[in-house]
């Protein structure tokens, strides 16, 4: 196949671009990582709260993604950080819903024994539940990378690096080597991103928690 012979004999230039989109959107992950889960636990704690903050975050998603990658570009610039910025955003909202669900999922009167033997807020949180609802978050972090995969494909429109590039160049030549060399990769990592975070979350999930789902 033509594409095929064209990747293999770019793959020094393929290979650059998939490190750069991974790295786009991994760091976009990583800081709604830093952002979400906090946010979700503290909307466990303050009820009133969580509708209007949740409510925000899902209006956020429904910005189309070009949308929300111009209104970055005043804020910061053209290049990977408009990009990252925008995919923070995007990925707010998944995994600070599951937190916030998985949470309160655990079961009252679980946490009621907890309270009866004594545990501080902190110990509640950290023995219970955490480890409860971690399968639940995890479960909201693989949709989420998978989907920051896809959408960090549009960085290239701004400027950015990545695989998107490659399918950006492809588009204004005509050249659909170079664009199925952005896109395939691109559709492959994000399967391999589902497959892997996938097992995690079946590695992580406790033996009962597994019996109880199914």
């Amino acid at each position: 196949m033509k594409v095929l012979t064209y990747m293999l004999n770019h793959l020094d230039r393929i290979g650059m671009r998939t490190a750069e989109h991974l790295v786009i959107a991994t760091t976009a992950l990583l800081l709604a990582l830093v952002v979400a889960i906090p946010v979700g636990i503290f909307l466990t704690r303050k009820e009133r709260l969580a509708q209007p903050v949740l409510g925000l975050a899902n209006v956020i998603m429904t910005i189309p993604s070009l949308a929300l990658l111009a209104f970055m570009l005043p804020i910061l610039g053209i290049g990977n950080k408009p990009a990252i910025g925008a995919l923070f955003l995007y990925a707010l909202m998944p995994i600070m819903r599951n937190t916030y669900i998985g949470i309160k999922r655990v079961s009252p009167a679980l946490i009621e024994a907890a309270r009866g033997m004594g545990m501080t807020d902190f110990q509640l949180l950290y023995s219970i539940e955490l480890p409860i609802a971690f399968s639940f978050i995890l479960a909201g972090v693989r949709t989420t990378f998978v989907i920051l995969i896809g959408w960090t494909t549009l960085a290239a429109f701004i400027g950015g690096g990545g695989l998107g590039q490659l399918i950006w160049s492809g588009l204004n030549t005509a050249n659909y080597n170079l664009i199925y060399s952005g896109a395939i990769p691109s559709a492959v990592l994000a399967l391999l991103a589902d497959f892997a975070l996938g097992h995690l979350e079946n590695w992580l999930t406790p033996r009962g928690l597994k019996e109880k789902t199914t």
